[in-house]
């Protein structure tokens, strides 16, 4: 398991502060094969709109050009952010481990060739106007930048220097042209979330072949955004009662079930049968309420999984039991697999905070109190786990606006799913009058803008991960695949969340 010490008393963190600096922003790359971080320096120019250089050493693992990107960084830092031309992000040691690196990236991020998914992704996303590679071997970096849309996003304009001096960046021209990568991260975050739901829309929400919370998020975003006709005539199929709907039923099914609540709160009644039996798997066949909701499977899922469909069901029917199986579940999951941090381990195999482990909880909490009576004896208890969830996730947001895969793991890598599920739920939990707007609008907003900055205009998204059952060790979670593309489960939950900044119910 990777120490947390272990990260603070690396090469790369040696190397940075070889150097005294006076307020650079420390942030995390990624993380290299053997678990070291890969460090960044962020200093800042005044007006925001000042174009971005990048600076990245140590390609080959030595120290050297780190040493010099240090110095250089001090020597900006020296003048005050009025008379900086230029925002600066610095990479003093980009391969701790000395690894074989390629760009473009192959493999499977960040499992397989783990710097150069972490550097690549981390570069087309923080989209730089220009890039300087110091040393002797740039390992096919600079062309690759040059000629590739990176991570999606677009080219970055990027040469070689082999030695650095304090006149290295002093003499960069004065008006540096936005790179490619630039422009589109500015296109990307201009989108209002009405055109970004609208834009996945074309991509997601047309199937309901299998019922699930996959398709299911999607087709409730399609309905949101007035499609309503259409979703009737994808889910009518499940009408017929001639399918058993349940005979096969999982964790995901009861997820699923949850397109059916939508259609008959929107005047279907015939879905609310539908509803009901779905909740009525947590009673036995005379009636009494079971310990907790089936298919669980011991993962911090379930409380996204099953407690909202139960709650639909109470709030459908007007059935008290239904409330009081959701809160029985909810304590149960809790019991299973909330640590003592208020963070979900996401099963009880290992003490791993999964991210979206963490953000099933976070969404499936807020879904629930949105229906879930007031005077009901649980209602104050599980609002005051929503609230101290969201209290400790912020914590974890990291300075884009992310949370990771592992969620207090740094250097795990930002996952795009979980951030737009958290960030959805902090946007009800504001709407709704449960969080101070204050302290949680910012980081809304933070969220919001870095899932804008992921999503590209035809359905492809960056980093998600990909289906996860719970895993035996925090290196499992940390090794997840990352999906770079069209991914309909991250689809799906970025389209939800547009749907909710743009108040679309």
């Amino acid at each position: 398991m990777i120490a947390r010490a272990a990260l603070l008393s690396s090469t790369a963190t040696a190397i940075v502060l070889a150097v005294p600096l006076l307020a650079a922003e420390h942030r995390v790359v990624g993380l290299s094969a053997s678990g070291k971080p890969i460090e960044a320096l962020v200093v800042a120019a005044a007006p925001p709109t000042a174009p971005t250089v990048m600076l990245i050493g140590g390609l080959t693992g030595d120290g050297e050009s780190g040493q010099m990107i240090a110095a250089e960084v001090e020597d900006l830092e020296s003048n005050p952010p009025s008379r900086r031309r230029f925002h600066l992000l610095a990479i003093p040691l980009a391969n701790p481990d000395k690894s074989p690196l390629v760009f473009p990236p192959t493999g499977v991020a960040y499992r397989e060739n783990a710097e150069s998914h972490a550097l690549w992704r981390w570069i087309g996303l923080q989209a730089p106007d220009l890039v300087l590679i110091v040393g002797t071997g740039d390992l096919g970096l600079a062309q690759a930048l040059s000629t590739n849309a990176v991570a999606g996003v677009g080219r970055v304009p990027a040469r070689v220097i082999i030695t650095a001096r304090p006149t290295t960046l002093l003499s960069l021209p004065r008006d540096i042209p936005p790179s490619e990568a630039h422009v589109e991260i500015n296109r990307r975050r201009a989108r209002s979330p009405q055109q970004l739901a609208e834009e996945l829309g074309r991509y997601f929400g047309h199937d309901f072949n299998q019922l699930t919370y996959i398709p299911g998020m999607a087709l409730i975003a399609q309905m949101r955004l007035g499609h309503v006709s259409e979703v009737e005539k994808l889910a009518e199929p499940y009408l017929d009662p001639a399918r058993n709907i349940l005979n096969r039923a999982n964790s995901l099914t009861l997820a699923g079930h949850l397109v059916f609540a939508e259609l008959a709160e929107r005047g279907n009644p015939q879905y609310s049968e539908l509803v009901r039996n779905a909740a009525d798997l947590g009673f036995s066949k005379s009636g009494e309420m079971l310990e907790s909701m089936p298919f669980h499977d011991e993962m911090s899922d379930s409380v996204f999984m099953a407690t909202p469909i139960v709650v639909k069901a109470g709030k459908l029917t007007g059935e008290r039991r239904y409330f009081d199986l959701a809160a029985r579940h909810f304590a149960f999951m809790q019991k299973l697999v909330q640590r003592e941090d208020g963070l979900y381990r996401h099963s009880p195999l290992t003490e791993a905070a999964w991210g979206r482990g963490n953000a099933f909880p976070a969404l499936g909490l807020a879904l629930v109190l949105s229906d879930f009576p007031k005077d009901h004896p649980a209602y104050q208890r599980m609002m005051a786990e929503f609230q101290r969830h969201m209290f400790v996730l912020a914590r974890f947001q990291d300075e884009d606006g992310l949370w990771r895969e592992v969620i207090d793991q740094p250097g795990s890598y930002s996952e795009t799913s979980a951030t737009a599920m958290i960030g959805l739920a902090m946007e009800r939990g504001i709407r709704k009058g449960w969080l101070d707007p204050a302290a949680y609008q910012p980081r809304v907003e933070r969220a919001w803008r870095a899932v804008l900055a992921r999503v590209g205009n035809d359905g492809q998204l960056v980093d998600v991960c990909e289906s996860t059952n719970k895993q035996k060790t925090l290196e499992d979670y940390l090794h997840r695949a990352a999906i770079l593309g069209a991914d309909p489960r991250g689809g799906a939950m970025a389209m939800l969340f547009a749907t909710e900044m743009a108040d679309l119910h």
